[in-house]
């Protein structure tokens, strides 16, 4: 594998310049701020990228506001003992899209944040403290513990939320494999993911570079301009 210095230089001639490429960074991480944001925010966010999927976000963002109300404001404490009755409502709820699968997934994930809240003390606490070295295994857990935030879901709920964090996106797995990393062509397997976790942490020691930084310049470094898919 190559220096990072060859990606980044890659980036910046295809976003005409170094600072062209500086100012299409996003905020630097802020795992201070990850640990102070309450439980019910974080519910809302998983509630926004599980509806993300097999929609239009621009139709999701433009009814959240109903979204928020009709889920209560993703108050942890009613929503973990809402009777049956309150969940079957909000299938014919006009506020929200009505897919009952994706509505359930609230109160499975409501769940979900009250467990892990009362095993680290907030939710925010959770997603920062887990070592940046593991993220892959931060992805498990999502994946093995909440519903429908495996995949490509989980990856950019983290980063929504501010965790510092790599996407597995197209351009980034086309950027990785340029680079000489022998993972598959398909969907990462476990030996795969390990790979591109000790890659992101070598181009971290290396650089000095958030996670986040590192594989939104592997995104700008190989995808079509415009149209790169780590944001």
């Amino acid at each position: 594998m190559g220096s990072f210095t060859e990606i980044e230089e890659r980036a910046e001639k295809r976003k005409g310049g170094p600072d062209a490429l500086k100012a299409l960074m996003p905020k630097t991480p802020n795992h201070d701020a990850l640990r102070a944001l309450p439980d019910d925010r974080i519910l809302s966010e998983m509630t926004r990228y599980v509806f993300y999927a097999g929609f239009v976000r621009n139709i999701i963002d433009a009814k959240w506001p109903g979204f928020e109300a009709a889920f209560s404001a993703f108050d942890l404490a009613f929503l973990n003992f809402a009777p049956d009755d309150y969940w079957h409502d909000l299938t014919s709820d006009a506020r929200v899209v009505r897919n009952g699968a994706k509505i359930m997934s609230v109160q499975k994930n409501a769940q979900f944040i009250r467990q892990i809240a009362d095993e680290h003390g907030s939710a925010g606490r959770f997603f920062a403290d887990w070592p940046i070295t593991d993220h892959i295994g931060l992805l498990a857990v999502l994946d093995k513990r909440a519903d429908r935030l495996g995949g490509m879901s989980g990856q950019y709920l983290l980063r929504a939320i501010g965790r510092d964090s790599f996407v597995m996106s197209h351009d980034v797995l086309v950027c990785l494999r340029l680079s000489g990393l022998p993972i598959s062509e398909g969907k990462p397997g476990k030996k795969d993911l390990r790979l591109i976790q000790d890659q992101f942490n070598a181009w971290h020691a290396e650089t000095g570079l958030p996670l986040t930084y590192l594989s939104r310049i592997c995104a700008f470094s190989v995808g079509m301009p415009g149209e790169e898919d780590d944001v």
